[in-house]
């Protein structure tokens, strides 16, 4: 559903409308969902893939959030990226917490590709969306379980991007928590990214393993859109 996302996005162009990008992320993630129909969809959101006329379900899970990565990417200011990453989210997880999680994952993907410090990245996300980002990975991951929430989800997978060093032990920290594993490497590689750019051989690896009849065209086209903002990041402002 990222790669569905990223094409919606990258096919009405950055200036697009709110009904426009509904209605590009509505038709895009259909047509991926039934290219590939065992990705693992929770049951509902199965359900809405298969309707007519689909409509959001009040939905606070967390693939809101996996989802959302290339709204940090393509826009220019966050209040734009925030606005995109709301609509995204809300043609499926209408809850205020499921919108509230794809913005706070998109607004720290923008801050990080924009020179922001990890400090000045965890003060932005606790003050305007209210997650705890005080906790520590050693702290949080005796008592953590499969949570399936962005609320139970997202402030865990931006702690361990906060820890890590670097790219892979971003993605090694959140997998390390346990519980939903690939929602949390996602969340936190996407972020990871923006920081800190991903080693070539990692890249190699991923690009090895995924439909390079589908897939790989979507990512080099958002390669070459984004590709300037990926090798220099922006000044440090909104």
């Amino acid at each position: 559903m990222t790669i569905a996302v990223g094409e919606a996005l990258l096919t009405v162009g950055t200036d697009a409308g709110i009904n426009d990008i509904k209605r590009a992320v509505i038709s895009n993630m259909q047509d991926w969902g039934k290219r590939y129909p065992h990705a693992g969809y929770g049951g509902m959101f199965r359900h809405w893939l298969k309707e007519k006329n689909p409509k959001p379900y009040g939905s606070f899970g967390n693939g809101s959030a996996m989802r959302v990565s290339a709204a940090g990417w393509l826009y220019e200011s966050i209040e734009r990226t925030r606005e995109v990453a709301k609509i995204t989210a809300s043609v499926t997880h209408d809850h205020p917490e499921g919108i509230k999680g794809a913005e706070a994952a998109a607004s720290a993907i923008f801050m990080s590709r924009k020179s922001f410090s990890k400090a000045e990245i965890k003060e932005y996300i606790e003050k305007e969306f209210h997650y705890d980002l005080n906790r520590s990975l050693d702290e949080i991951r005796p008592e953590y379980h499969m949570y399936e929430t962005c609320q139970r989800t997202v402030p865990e997978a931006m702690i361990a991007f906060l820890e890590a060093e670097d790219f892979e032990d971003a993605v090694r920290n959140a997998v390390s928590l346990g519980g939903d594993t690939d929602t949390l490497g996602a969340i936190t590689g996407s972020i990871a990214e923006a920081f800190y750019g991903i080693p070539e051989v990692l890249i190699a690896e991923c690009q090895n393993r995924i439909d390079k009849d589908s897939m790989m065209d979507i990512l080099t086209e958002f390669d070459r859109e984004t590709g300037q903002q990926k090798l220099k990041f922006g000044k440090k402002q909104f």
